[in-house]
């Protein structure tokens, strides 16, 4: 049986991830704990504490598109269980959505956690069928620091033969507000991107090559924490290698509402179910 959420509850908690912080996020996850979906929690994919990951099936989900979602929190922060309502809008989708824990700073630098996603991505090709989903028809996808490490994986093929992951089942690249040309410009990340490392080793932009998979990215124009520019240099790096790709910018729009579009309904929300059902298809 499906529990109804008064109205005035889903639009205060739609409300309230735009304009808050962690409040914000639980208030959006109330309306997500409930649906026509199953969740299952905490199922490790390493032996590390953070190394765990959440699923939403859609009930009856057989052969589905699979979404992996990467949240983001400046490679220092965040926790899966913060974005149950993404997971769970996914899942009322139709799709099955996979949103993995992974090592932040200071316990781990560059790239121990674009590592641990490939992890998490490989453990999801390898349980796909368990789970519903169709391991050939894999979605990457992220906001914010999430962003760039799903565009890690999707378009570093080599970290995913390392990974032991087969480079066809990445079906397409989904990006919210990410860093894609991040160039370290305060201590904390210069300290996360560091030698012996350097700039093109941790920029999708430059990393990118013909024949990766296509991309949808969002971002807002207004967005003062990852500025739009590094949506523009991504689009025109994958279009001039011939990779399908549409972006989307949105005037007056800013960091968290690409992110918050996935919560309950809300004013002014941005269209980001939709381009994300238009570019994964039905």
């Amino acid at each position: 049986m499906r529990i109804l959420i008064p109205a005035a509850i889903v639009l205060v908690a739609a409300l309230l991830v735009v304009s808050c912080g962690g409040l914000a996020l639980t208030a959006a996850n109330v309306p997500a704990l409930f649906g026509k979906f199953e969740r299952r929690a905490d199922i490790a994919y390493g032996d590390q504490p953070r190394q765990s990951l959440d699923v939403y099936v859609p009930l009856g989900a057989h052969d589905r598109p699979v979404i992996v979602f990467f949240y983001g929190g400046g490679f220092e922060n965040g926790r899966k269980s913060y974005y149950r309502f993404v997971g769970a809008t996914l899942a009322e989708a139709g799709y099955v959505a996979v949103l993995p824990d992974y090592r932040v700073y200071p316990e781990v630098k560059f790239p121990t956690f674009v590592d641990d996603g490939a992890q998490a991505l490989a453990w999801v090709v390898k349980h796909a069928h368990e789970i519903g989903g169709d391991p050939r028809r894999i979605y990457l996808a992220g906001h914010s620091a999430g962003a760039h490490i799903a565009a890690m994986l999707a378009y570093d093929p080599a970290r995913l033969d390392r990974a032991g992951v087969p480079r066809d089942s990445i079906h397409g690249y989904i990006g919210l507000s990410g860093p894609y040309a991040l160039n370290p410009n305060s201590k904390v990340l210069n300290e996360i991107f560091a030698a012996p490392y350097v700039l093109r080793d941790w920029q999708p932009a430059e990393l990118a090559a013909a024949g990766a998979p296509p991309a949808l990215m969002l971002h807002g124009e207004a967005d003062t924490v990852v500025e739009v520019g590094h949506a523009r240099r991504m689009a025109e790096k994958l279009a001039s290698l011939g990779v399908p790709v549409t972006l989307r910018t949105y005037p007056g729009r800013n960091h968290r509402d690409t992110v918050a579009a996935f919560a309950a309904p809300a004013p002014h929300k941005l269209p980001v179910m939709a381009e994300i059902r238009a570019f994964v298809g039905e």
